[in-house]
């Protein structure tokens, strides 16, 4: 089993998704005319009026905070540290670049997940790529496929995942058991994730931003603190990305290195093409009226994932002086040693409640994503969603004290699996994401709110839930 495992991994994490996500991203960035260039004030515009929410959707600000808090985990604390010790400064830069064309990917399929959604049984809107790969591509049994793994993953084991990543942090800061802080973190999501998404996006608007906004604070402090070297770094990043300079890292000076470490991380990182974030796009009363709205919300996410945060982490890293070729001291603990010569003892507790706060809202916003696949398979009845509640809780309680690698990387590969299907969909739909793209800036262009109008898609007839677009 384990080398079938490591068989599917190395094939979809070594070939197929590090190209596929990379290529797509590029396909769409031109497809869609250089789109997060050249709207990138869309995509702020978009943010800033995203407060609205009606009956049957939550706000597209809410839905931009849930997915955030699945994108901000522990990849951006403990993942950048890895891809600087493995690739040296100019990863960094890789993961700049990756996120840029992945805003165009995280546009494309957020944008598709809004057209093709439905309403669930409690009138509440529901969609993602198992939707649109079953109504757009007529392939029900893909979205089936999709929506499985995306449960195993997201819903069950990458929480597990979280879970050890917290319990780590607060034994290592505070000494505290592994199990008991598993079974307190189970209680704490429970309240949340047994309130239905909605109470997952009030908790989600109300954590997400205070999280955020403190890790980039606290950035900023090093930055003001250490403003003399900062150019430095950033010339180091940009010199080491093209092998102009012998990078700081574990394979020093290595151009492919830093390439390979940057773009994996980044696309762990931002998530974008791989399926998870378009599960609660969908759900949110888009503002203004259109699909494509929320796909510059969504495209924004990319942005603040990887450009904002990864990038905090790094510089702080990287004005450290902590980081040491073959030293050995990577991933969370290189984090806690950075920030501990930048403010002292209070940089390893920081770090300790940020993994807190990031794990946390990771594992109640991948549950929302797996709750949106579990009524797409026609079991989202109360009963399933009982099971699939206590399923995601009880693997918070074992992964905080359990890390088995062999069911970690069944994970991975699963995940790996439902990105490919994802990929491929939104290729294919490609042409109804240029069209709506196209009649939304036409519309902003003539002075007007964009609004969707299916009438003037005939060919969508038979695949969308017209009434909601009425």
């Amino acid at each position: 089993m384990t080398w079938i495992i490591d068989t599917l991994n190395t094939l979809f994490w070594g070939y197929v998704l590090i190209y596929g996500l990379l290529g797509v991203g590029i396909f769409f960035t031109f497809r869609l005319g250089l789109l997060q260039f050249r709207y990138f004030g869309e995509m702020v515009r978009s943010i800033l009026h995203a407060r609205q929410s009606d009956a049957s959707g939550i706000s597209p600000f809410q839905a931009l905070c849930t997915s955030l808090a699945s994108r901000i985990g522990t990849g951006n604390l403990a993942g950048v540290a890895v891809a600087l010790y493995l690739g040296g400064a100019g990863a960094i830069f890789w993961m700049w670049m990756v996120a840029l064309v992945g805003m165009a990917t995280a546009y494309s399929e957020s944008t598709l997940a809004q057209l093709y959604k439905v309403r669930d049984a409690k009138g509440q809107y529901r969609g993602g790529p198992a939707f649109y790969i079953s109504k757009g591509l007529k392939a029900p049994w893909a979205g089936s496929i999709f929506a499985i793994c995306l449960i195993i993953s997201f819903g069950l084991v990458f929480n597990a995942v979280q879970a050890n990543s917290i319990a780590d942090a607060m034994q290592g800061a505070f000494g505290l058991p592994k199990l008991w802080v598993g079974v307190v973190i189970a209680i704490l999501a429970g309240l949340v994730i047994f309130g239905g998404l909605r109470s997952i996006a009030r908790f989600a608007e109300l954590v997400v931003p205070f999280m955020a906004t403190a890790y980039v604070l606290v950035a900023l402090v090093v930055l003001v603190l250490n403003i003399t070297e900062v150019p430095g770094v950033l010339a180091t990043i940009i010199k080491s990305a093209f092998g102009l300079e012998e990078a700081a890292g574990g394979v020093a000076g290595s151009v492919t290195a830093a390439m390979l470490n940057g773009i994996k991380r980044g696309l762990f990182s931002n998530e974008a093409g791989m399926g998870s974030a378009p599960n609660v796009a969908a759900t949110a009363t888009p503002a203004p009226h259109h699909p494509s709205s929320q796909g510059f919300v969504q495209a924004m996410g990319v942005f603040i994932d990887t450009i904002v945060i990864c990038t905090a982490t790094a510089i702080m890293i990287l004005l450290s002086g902590a980081l040491e070729p073959g030293s050995g001291v990577t991933g969370t603990q290189l984090t806690q040693q950075a920030l501990h010569e930048h403010i002292g003892a209070a940089g390893t507790y920081f770090i300790a409640f940020a993994i807190l706060f990031f794990a946390f809202t990771s594992i109640v916003a991948n549950y929302s994503y797996a709750e949106n696949a579990l009524i797409y398979l026609g079991v989202g009845n109360t009963l399933g969603m009982t099971i699939l509640r206590l399923g995601t809780l009880s693997m918070v309680i074992w992964g905080a004290y359990q890390a088995v690698a062999t069911v970690f990387d069944a994970a991975d590969a699963s995940m790996g699996l439902m990105a490919t299907i994802n990929l491929i969909a939104i290729v294919l739909l490609s042409g109804t994401v240029v069209k709506l793209t196209q009649d939304y800036m036409a519309q902003r262009k003539n002075g007007e709110i964009p609004k969707f109008k299916a009438a003037d898609y005939p060919e969508l007839k038979e695949k969308i839930n017209t009434d909601i677009w009425r």
